[in-house]
């Protein structure tokens, strides 16, 4: 419950620690995972001092136990090695100090680290950090690469070594970490984490040497694996050698074999690549080559056609054909001409035979009323009624006198 304190009646350190203690004290065993660092065992000493460290984050707490109960496990438990551990949280008042009295220890062996790291991969491999279309190309020539290695180790030399022999001028930017034990994690994480935040850094590199199965078992820590999954940089892993496969592996951008493979595949070759530019400069030599040669050939051929020799040739058959068509137009536009004056002609005879003056001509008359109606039987007139008659050569006024 909350304690009744304030600046004027403040507790004794005695009683907070007291009254931690009484809360501590009333906590369950529980069984703990975790790295031994620090194991003390003092000769004649009934019990043995550890601290039980969290491989994956920077968390550690103290162990005590019984000398009897470390010498169960003594012959495969050391520094360094994985146990679990079955352990009630105690309360050391004078100092204030969290421990664990620890009545059993169990080293956890590799077939179940093996079973956890299978089950682990099964788990990131559903929430598909390991799928194929996450994996990102690898620049053709890096200009800072990044490195996360063991500080002095035959990784960071052959790596280094290796990629200047191959192209001198690249440039590295080197994190050296512990690549083993309980500080590696999260010394590999930080590492990458900075690389990647690093916007001239084209590519980045953990690499390490082999090791037994422990040893690099940090390379398939799950925190290490995410962090790399969320890395804008491509990354490559070279962990260990050829049989070794940490889970690294499988959420890099690029698997390399080794760390010397890592510097092969990052950079490329000087030598190689310059032979690679005389073979394709060889080869567009080539090739140009060929087309002006194609070239100069066909212009050739047309060069010795008897039309190139005399150009004048071609034109003056062109006018023979230009002349032959115009009087073939002239000869077929003629006969057009005659046969439509001679339809002309034909219709303007009937026109004219079947004209209304014609037929006057011929003697005949049209009488018509004042108001100019025709005339076409005597019932249409009166007696003294004026006429008009149209005759060939002009009008007569007419009188009706009778009608018949």
């Amino acid at each position: 419950m909350a304690l009744n304190t304030s600046a004027d009646a403040p507790l004794p350190v005695g009683e907070v620690s007291r009254l931690i203690g009484g809360w501590i004290n009333r906590l369950g065993a529980v069984w703990v995972e975790g790295q031994i660092t620090q194991l003390s065992r003092r000769p004649g000493a009934g019990v043995v001092f550890m601290t039980l460290r969290d491989p994956s984050h920077d968390i550690s707490v103290g162990v005590t136990c019984y000398r009897q109960v470390f010498d169960a496990v003594a012959d495969v438990v050391s520094e360094g090695a994985r146990v679990v551990v079955h352990a009630k949280p105690e309360w050391y008042a004078p100092r204030g100090q969290l421990s664990l009295r620890a009545v059993e220890i169990k080293p956890v062996g590799i077939g179940e680290l093996l079973a956890r790291l299978e089950q682990l991969k099964r788990s990131l491999a559903s929430e598909g950090l390991f799928a194929l279309d996450r994996k990102r190309p690898l620049p053709f020539l890096p200009q800072l690469v990044g490195l996360v290695v063991g500080r002095a180790s035959a990784a960071e030399r052959d790596v280094l070594e290796n990629a200047r022999r191959r192209w001198p001028a690249v440039r590295f930017e080197v994190r050296n970490v512990a690549v083993q034990g309980v500080h590696a994690v999260p010394q590999v994480v930080q590492a990458v984490r900075e690389l990647d935040e690093l916007d001239d850094v084209d590519v980045i590199i953990v690499a390490r040497g082999g090791g037994s199965v422990e040893d690099l078992l940090p390379f398939s820590d799950e925190e290490l694996v995410r962090a790399v999954g969320r890395c804008r940089t491509p990354v490559v892993s070279a962990i260990g050698h050829e049989p070794d496969a940490p889970l690294l592996d499988l959420v890099a951008d690029l698997r390399a074999s080794t760390p010397t493979d890592a510097a092969k595949k990052v950079v490329p070759d000087v030598g190689e690549e310059l032979e690679r530019v005389r073979m394709l400069r060889d080869r567009a030599r080539r090739h140009v080559t060929g087309v002006v040669d194609r070239e100069e050939r066909g212009l050739a051929g047309v060069l010795g056609r008897p039309w190139m020799e005399r150009p004048q040739r071609m034109v003056d058959d062109r006018a023979d054909d230009v002349d032959a068509l115009l009087h073939r137009a002239r000869r077929v536009l003629g006969h057009h001409l005659d046969r439509a004056d001679s339809e002309l002609s034909h219709t303007h005879a009937r026109v004219v035979a079947l004209s209304p003056a014609a037929t006057l001509e011929r003697g005949y008359a049209v009488l018509q009323r004042a108001g100019g109606e025709v005339v076409r039987a005597p019932g249409d007139v009166a007696s003294g009624e004026e006429l008009r008659a149209r005759v060939a050569e002009g009008e007569l006024h007419v009188t009706v006198v009778a009608r018949t």
